[in-house]
């Protein structure tokens, strides 16, 4: 077995990274990505899930299952960070994150492997929620460990450089599993891909899981984990003492809405949202639209480092704070030029198409429903969701009582009785509204016209600026977290804010965005989760976080 290796000084002044710190980071990194590559499988390509997994032709009933698959993964990682956020306060860093490493590549391998709905019924469905769970799970305790693992072998002075490598993980990992998809795309035909090439994407992991262990175990445990050992000064019950005691409970309460929070839903907008917004809201097509996001991606994963390296100079606090303050204030005006771009013809629809609803307020009720599980009936709430799934804009009158649900576009009365709002989307696309393939939609852009078409310049650069606000909140984060605790309830205490902050504020984000759309029937109305949430991380942050770059974790063990 490896001997641990000594643990830096208290005080220790910046200095270069040693050979043994490079491979703690290239090891904990290189894990961490692949963790993130099987996670994000299942969100791009949430299509091909649904129509494999999911019964029925209702492609807004297999939307919603995919949504709400996606989202079971991000609810439970709070539960995985408080089960292997003890276990690793408990038994170690090193030992904890193989075992969540091997999880999430076995779950993956099995979706890869699992057979669809016309095999196996109700079987396939229900596999699959319990796969994303157990991914789920694992990524609660994965993050954690890796960042307090590279945090406690890192000097003072250089925590943030070093633990922004493990930042630039997720996004590396999201670009990963888009360009492996990409590239099988690009390889097959579209009919060979939908029936078994989706599925190889998955089958990697097996591959990835065996180099990820491997890499793993030439790694030493923790040295502030093995001082603490020898010192005999673990937590007996670090559950107990991060969030039963209020001096720690506090400090998880003022990292959750006062950094991680707006941290998350800027993140997962900038990433996440942005893939589903030009796919679901714009109908750009999906290869095109992962092309858009991963050359964003590419240009923009190593400000990461940058801005690690930079809240090691001036603070985490300020560089988090105002990456959650400009998102906010910018959001809006960029989406819309992000649509302007990718599809012209929507935009001016929504200006030149009226699109009215009217109906007894009694009979056309709230579509909030982040989670997918509700089922609408009437059909102003029918048409209202099919009417946003079509991207378009609608206004609700409220009629007098009793009175029946009407539609009209551009005055004109439209028939409503097949009660699922068809009706209504072919009239408003007879109007002007595009269709999915419409030819002003951005296309995929060829190989050698990728650096000279204007509109996929415009759309990688907004693209790009939506990945920089992320970078600026999230680079800083992993550094912040691990230097709120001491190091005996370290891997616990940070794990649960972050996993709270990121796998329900952030994982929830598209699924409440695309509520919020369909309730207001405004395509942007979305945006206005993550301005409120990162809004208030700025406020809360602003008045109760501290500034933590000077402090010395191996001397905070109070």
């Amino acid at each position: 077995m490896a001997t641990a290796t000594a643990s830096p000084r208290s005080g220790e002044k910046a200095r270069p990274m040693t050979k043994e710190e490079r491979k703690v980071i290239i090891a904990s990194s290189a894990g961490t990505v692949f963790e993130w590559y099987d996670f994000y499988l299942a969100g791009s390509l949430a299509v091909n899930i649904s129509q494999n997994f999911v019964p029925g032709t209702n492609e807004t009933a297999k939307f919603i299952f995919v949504l709400f698959g996606f989202a079971a993964g991000f609810a439970v990682r709070p539960f995985g960070a408080l089960f292997f956020g003890r276990l690793g306060d408990l038994i170690g860093r090193k030992y904890t994150f193989l075992v969540t490493m091997t999880i999430m590549g076995l779950a993956t391998f099995v979706v890869g492997l699992l057979p669809g709905y016309a095999t196996i019924g109700y079987a396939a469905p229900t596999i699959f929620i319990i796969c994303r769970l157990l991914q789920g799970l694992a990524l609660g305790g994965e993050y954690g460990g890796a960042a307090t693992y590279v945090a406690e072998h890192s000097p003072q002075g250089r925590r943030g450089f070093y633990t922004s490598w493990i930042q630039t993980t997720a996004t590396v990992g999201l670009f990963l599993s888009l360009i492996v998809i990409l590239g099988l795309r690009l390889s097959m035909s579209p009919e060979a891909f939908a029936e078994w090439g989706w599925r190889i994407p998955f089958l990697l992991s097996i591959i990835l899981l065996g180099f990820s262990i491997w890499i793993r175990l030439q790694l030493n445990e923790s040295p502030a984990f093995v001082k603490m050992k020898e010192e005999g000064t673990r937590s007996k019950a670090p559950l107990t003492e991060a969030f039963g005691r209020w001096d720690n409970a506090k400090i998880a309460l003022i990292a959750l809405f006062g950094g991680t929070a707006g941290q998350a839903v800027v993140w997962y907008t900038g990433q996440f949202y942005a893939l589903f917004f030009l796919t679901q809201t714009l109908k750009v097509d999906g290869t095109t639209a992962n092309l858009l996001i991963a050359f964003g991606l590419l240009i923009g994963t190593p400000f990461f480092i940058l801005f690690g390296w930079l809240s090691d100079k001036i603070g985490r606090k300020s560089i988090l704070l105002a990456g959650c303050l400009i998102a906010a204030i910018t959001y809006f005006p960029l989406f819309k030029m992000i649509a302007q771009e990718a599809n012209p013809k929507l935009i001016a629809a929504t200006e030149q198409v009226k699109v009215e609803l009217t109906s007894d307020p009694a009979n056309c009720g709230a579509l909030f429903d982040p989670v997918g599980v509700r089922t609408f009936t009437r059909p102003c709430d029918v048409a209202r969701r099919t009417l946003a799934n079509s991207s378009i804009h609608y206004e609700l009158m409220a009629g007098p009582a009793g009175s029946p649900f009407v539609a009209k576009v551009n005055g004109v009365d439209v028939p409503t009785t097949d009660n699922t709002g068809a009706a209504i989307v072919a009239a408003a696309q007879a109007a002007g509204y595009p269709k999915a393939g419409d030819a002003s939609i951005v296309k995929q852009p060829t190989v050698g016209g990728v650096l000279t078409d204007a509109r996929t310049l415009k759309l990688i650069g907004l693209l790009f600026i939506l990945v920089l606000f992320v970078t600026m909140v999230y680079g800083p984060i992993a550094a912040l977290l691990v230097e709120l605790f001491p190091t005996r309830i370290r891997y616990t205490g940070m794990s649960l804010p972050y996993h709270i902050g990121n796998g329900w504020f952030g994982g929830f984000l598209p699924p409440t965005a695309f509520a919020i759309v369909a309730a207001s029937g405004n395509i942007f109305a979305g945006l206005w989760y993550p301005i409120i949430v990162a809004l208030m991380t700025f406020v809360i942050g602003l008045l109760f976080l501290p500034e933590t770059r000077n402090r010395d974790i191996f001397t905070y063990d109070e």
